[in-house]
């Protein structure tokens, strides 16, 4: 009996070790399977989140109300009065050289022009000519009028007397005007000057051959009025309604680095120039210490007045294609939101909107390829006011 159930003994042994060894076997099995389960998992986790862009935020930077616009201009004299001759000769004489500060009816140079005095002299004795026969009509007319108690003359000699009188005045009325004519001609042989001012330019000297009119050459002076100058300057026209009448402006000049010269916006032309794209505006600046002279170049800073806060982002926050111009925008939920928006002015690394974004907006700085409405995105970095955007949004929720 004892020799018979070593063997039971053992198959038992063994039965319960092959058991064991099963679990252990299948434990193991489902262990890896799971652990393998649970990494594809993770991996495809990974996966996922890695498909998630990654993106930087900016808010918009709300600019200054009242901003300003540097624009090339230039100087001009408030009058200016290029003078030519009136009548044709030689320059007899000239007293005023450029530089020269000069009143107005003052004589600045002398023009002979024996032509004109002949033909003054002509005038006048064809003149003479006509007054001597209208003088004798009348008389001749006085007499007939005498003879008509006779019966002498008749009546139609009468009234042919009568129209000889009209016509002979009527030639004398006309040679007076042609003498007055001339008479004012000759008054031009003596250049005045029309206002008070300052000689800027003289093109003429002694003996100078003098062509009446203003189309055969330059003028023999220019005189400037420079205690007040004009300011001219071409604004684009995205800023024009920005531009008031009335508003300040702060001029510099090269060859006063340091100084700042006051002006004020006085007239638009209220037209755009087609070549520019620019609307000419003048600007009116006190000079009665004569320091500018007109014809310069200046600087002129306008002071823009903006009917709302205007709203800076970076220029590489910009996405244009098919469908214009837009910024992506990222909502409360962390996904993707575009908006169209209209650039007011371009400042290099910053946009100036006008319109399409608020203060709350959450822009992508530099948004990624091929994203869309929609898409989730992952915020890493956030650049600006998230305090005070967090604590509106709280009050609106």
């Amino acid at each position: 009996m004892p020799t018979e159930s070593r063997p039971t003994v053992s198959r038992r042994k063994l039965g319960i070790f092959c058991v064991l060894a099963a679990i252990a076997a299948l434990t193991l099995v489902v262990t890896g399977i799971r652990a393998r389960e649970d990494t594809t998992v993770k991996l495809r986790e990974w996966t996922d989140d890695q498909a998630i862009p990654s993106v930087a935020v900016t808010y918009a930077d709300p600019g200054a109300l009242t901003a300003t616009i540097d624009l090339p201009g230039r100087l001009e004299a408030y009058y200016r009065a290029p003078i030519f001759a009136r009548v044709n000769g030689y320059l007899k004489s000239w007293s005023a050289d450029i530089g020269a500060r000069v009143k107005a009816g003052e004589v600045i140079a002398e023009i002979d022009a024996p032509d004109l005095d002949q033909q003054l002299l002509q005038a006048r004795a064809d003149l003479a000519n006509q007054q001597a026969s209208a003088k004798l009509s009348e008389v001749t007319l006085a007499r007939r009028k005498t003879l008509i108690a006779s019966n002498f003359v008749s009546m139609q000699e009468i009234d042919e007397r009568t129209a000889d009188l009209s016509n002979k005045n009527a030639a004398v009325n006309s040679s007076q005007a042609n003498v007055e004519r001339l008479e004012a001609l000759a008054g031009y042989k003596k250049i005045t000057v029309p206002f008070d001012g300052i000689v800027t330019a003289r093109n003429t000297d002694v003996g100078a051959l003098i062509n009446a009119g203003g189309g055969s050459g330059p003028p023999m002076f220019i005189v400037s009025d420079i205690k007040k100058l004009r300011v001219y300057v071409n604004v684009p026209q995205t800023y024009v309604p920005s531009v008031k009448i009335g508003a300040k402006a702060t001029i510099t000049v090269p060859e006063y680095p340091t100084r700042t010269f006051e002006a004020t916006v006085e007239a638009s032309s209220q037209a755009v120039d087609i070549a520019s794209g620019t609307t000419q505006m003048q600007l009116g600046l006190d000079n009665s210490a004569g320091e500018l002279m007109p014809g310069g170049f200046a600087n002129v800073r306008l002071v823009l007045q903006r009917d709302g806060v205007p709203l800076h982002i970076p220029s590489s926050a910009l996405v244009f294609d098919q469908k214009g111009l837009r910024v992506a925008t990222v909502t409360p939920e962390n996904r993707i939101l575009f908006k169209p928006v209209t650039i007011s002015r371009d400042l290099g690394r910053d946009i100036e909107l006008a319109g399409g974004i608020t203060l709350d907006d959450r822009v992508i700085s530099t948004p990624p390829d091929g994203i869309i409405d929609g898409d989730p995105v992952r915020v890493v970095s956030t650049k600006g006011r998230p305090a005070t955007v967090s604590t509106k949004q709280g009050e609106k929720g």
